[in-house]
């Protein structure tokens, strides 16, 4: 056998309220694509914080290429060869993509060969992205895209990767998957994190799973079905979703030619967007990150506020220059897609997080009842099964997937009567996934209307009603979810749908057949 790449001998990390690593080895090979497997809240990003040095073991040692190592900071881990992609992106938002990565590259380099290598390498591998764009006008994909291009600037030995294609398009995946596995062969370790388990079967060839911070399993995935990953993680298959046919009633949201010119030169002009959204069904927007999904939320949750009179209706009524507050009023709730900062104030507990969009215990003197806030949260972190230690838990201090169980959590305990939700289960578990998916459907089953912005297609196939694709600012016409295949929807993210000018849809020659879509769906699995 030859020397492991890397090995983790008894790792052990406390917090205040957790144990996050509990005695946890793991050996990766040279050329080795090894996935972490587990639940929100497992410990799996701990554990690669400590192999990427931003945090110290209270246990444990670490060796590489089999010598003993103290990884203090990660410009040490970098300097043995070890890059990392993080879940929450540790991006400076005033600088630019060329900045940012140029902070963690060699010195020697400058700007403008920086510049040059992020085109190349961003060319390369389908990851495309303008280097001189500030990291604050990105969308979240695309800042995923730059995480990306830094680390593999970087030439690295072991490369760590944190749900990288959490935001990532069915095609940018497959792009990233022919990058990951020439790394490997020429001789790469990987190190890989994710909760979409037919990617680790494809990719991986070997597998450590994680429960409540302690190894309970190795396996190569390969030789794994879903069904039999997913009780290693969380002991359990997950359950079924339920999507029964109903027919809709009034219309909720009707959106008419809007046309909105960008708020800063990296934005996307939304040109003629129409849409319609009734009560009792989820109509989906797919496409690439980047090409008006931003701009669109923006102008239906109330944080753009510059639509023309007429052009975005709820009920009837013209909400186009109304705030987020006031569209609350009519029983408007949003989730965005970045959970720090815009869903969650960091340095706030759950329960005061949760007056951003609800004011339940706000008594009519303006005082706020503590403990009506309090027993609200426990509420929600019981209802979604959320890993905190309680209502007075800063948000910063869940996981990322945690996080967004609370906050998708938030408006959905709402019972809104429109749910506009982006990127609903960003870096969740199956579990969890499985959840707040069922229960965006039970809210359609009662009535609400829901609005889901999403860049995983299989989320969108399975809980829609209704599709929409957007690109380049502009929307496609609506196809039923029975009728949409992966790959007609991949070819209306290039902007390539064809509209009858009798009626808005597909014309027949773009529209496959339910058989169709089943059978492209075997042939993937």
């Amino acid at each position: 056998m030859s020397i492991p790449r890397l090995q983790l001998a008894h790792i052990t990390k406390r917090y205040p309220m957790v144990v996050a690593n509990d005695d946890v080895s793991l050996t990766v090979q040279a050329g080795e694509t090894h996935a972490v497997l587990g639940e929100n809240g497992a410990g799996k990003s701990t554990l690669m914080k400590i192999i990427y040095g931003a945090v110290k073991p209270d246990e444990g040692s670490v060796l590489w290429n089999g010598q003993p190592v103290h990884i203090r900071n990660p410009q040490e881990a970098r300097a043995l060869g070890i890059s990392m992609v993080f879940q929450h992106f540790s991006l400076f938002d005033t600088l630019t993509v060329a900045e940012n990565v140029w902070l963690g590259l060699d010195k020697s380099l400058t700007l403008h060969q920086v510049t040059h290598s992020i085109t190349a390498k961003a060319g390369e591998y389908g990851l495309d992205i303008d280097p001189a764009r500030p990291v604050h006008t990105l969308s979240v994909g695309e800042m995923q895209r730059v995480e990306i291009i830094r680390s593999l600037l970087t030439n690295p030995k072991l490369l760590i990767l944190d749900e990288p294609t959490s935001v990532l398009t069915p095609q940018a995946v497959e792009k990233l998957f022919v990058v990951l596995k020439k790394l490997a062969s020429e001789g790469c370790s990987i190190l890989y994190i994710s909760h979409k388990l037919h990617e680790i079967r494809e990719l991986c060839t070997a597998c450590t799973v994680l429960r409540g911070g302690v190894v309970t399993g190795v396996c190569n995935p390969q030789y794994e079905s879903n069904a039999s990953l997913s009780r290693l993680m969380i002991g359990a298959e997950p359950p079924e979703l339920e999507h029964h046919d109903r027919k809709p009633g009034d219309v909720v949201l009707k959106v008419e030619d809007l046309h909105l010119p960008r708020e800063d030169q990296f934005g996307i002009d939304l040109d003629g967007v129409s849409l319609q959204v009734r009560a009792g069904e989820v109509v989906g927007i797919a496409g690439v990150s980047g090409n008006g999904q931003q701009e669109l939320l923006h102008a239906l949750s109330g944080e753009d506020t510059r639509s023309p009179p007429g052009k975005i209706l709820v009920f009837g009524k013209d909400v186009g220059r109304y705030g987020a507050a006031h569209r609350r009023h009519l029983g408007v709730h949003f989730v965005p897609e970045e959970r720090l900062g815009r869903g969650a104030v960091p340095t706030l507990s759950l329960s005061h997080n949760l007056m951003l969009t609800r004011t339940e215990a706000v008594r009519k003197s303006g005082w706020i009842d503590v403990k009506a806030l309090q027993e609200q949260a426990r509420n929600i972190i019981a209802r979604f099964n959320v890993k905190a230690g309680g209502p007075h838990a800063a948000a910063q201090s869940l996981s990322g997937g945690n996080l967004q169980k609370f906050i998708v959590g938030r408006e959905i305990d709402a019972n809104p009567k429109l749910l506009i939700v982006s990127q609903p289960t960003w870096g969740v578990d199956v579990g969890a996934a499985a959840q707040i998916r069922g229960e965006i459907l039970a809210l359609r089953d009662a009535g609400c209307a829901v609005l889901v912005v999403s860049e995983e297609l299989e989320e969108l196939f399975e809980i829609t009603d209704r599709l929409h694709v957007i690109a380049k600012g502009r929307l496609s016409p609506s196809i039923d979810r029975a009728r949409a295949t992966v790959s007609l929807i991949g070819e209306w993210m290039s902007g390539l749908w064809v509209v009858s000018p009798l009626r808005e849809t597909p014309t027949p020659a773009l529209t496959p057949t339910l058989s169709q879509r089943e059978r492209e769906k075997d042939r993937h699995a």
